[in-house]
């Protein structure tokens, strides 16, 4: 139920603040709360990731309008919220993205060759996705792109120079994209310097097998 996701919701911006990737104010997790009326989870723009509780996210619709306030008298980024509800519009079966830009995963999604299947955090997260991010979505024609850069299958969309959107179908694989994205890239910032030719790629094959092992129970559990 709500009060469930709530929970949830608010634990990932606490993790967030734990590992240190926060980044003041500006990191936006949502959740979709009813796929009928198209209502989302989101923090109140101003208060820090250590600071968020269940009780003050706000509830809102596709459009950023508030429904539910929340304890807090904050507002929402709809800003923000605009490339989240691109993303939530075009694929109903994403429940929770988390928009991260750590140094890291800023760094990576500048290159051209992006992220390279170099790791086991590279793979497990599957196929990642790229957009040329311009900063405004208030055209549908941008929102529409995103739509299509994403795709109706990857989870994982590179930013250009803007970091990354971690999705999943539910909060848990959302935070574990998200955890799995930013040590791939810090690993792969790590072998950069020895030059991408010297870098051995994870073979498709592999890559396969890894990515569906990741996503099912260890035998006898």
């Amino acid at each position: 139920g709500e009060k469930l996701l709530r929970c949830k919701l608010a634990a990932i911006y606490r993790l967030l603040d734990l590992y240190g990737w926060a980044q003041g104010v500006s990191n936006q997790v949502t959740a979709r709360l009813n796929q009928d009326l198209e209502h989302f989870l989101v923090n109140p723009y101003g208060m820090l990731c250590h600071e968020i509780t269940a009780s003050s996210l706000v509830k809102i619709d596709m459009q950023g309008n508030v429904v539910e306030q929340g304890t807090t008298n904050f507002g929402v980024n709809v800003a923000a919220f605009s490339l989240h509800a691109a993303i939530h519009a075009a694929r109903p079966d994403i429940k929770c993205a988390v928009h991260v830009h750590t140094p890291s995963v800023i760094a990576v999604s500048t290159l051209k060759c992006g992220l390279m299947p170099i790791s086991q955090e590279s793979v497990v997260i599957g196929e990642v996705s790229t957009h040329p991010y311009s900063g405004g979505l208030a055209e549908p024609e941008e929102r529409e792109k995103i739509a299509r850069n994403l795709g109706p299958v990857n989870k994982v969309l590179l930013l250009s120079n803007n970091g990354a959107v971690c999705c999943g179908e539910t909060v848990e694989e959302a935070f574990f994209n998200t955890y799995n994205t930013i040590l791939a890239c810090e690993t792969q910032l790590k072998l950069m310097p020895i030059g991408i030719d010297n870098i051995a790629l994870v073979s498709e094959e592999t890559r396969k097998q890894m990515y569906e092992s990741a996503r099912k129970a260890p035998d006898g559990t």
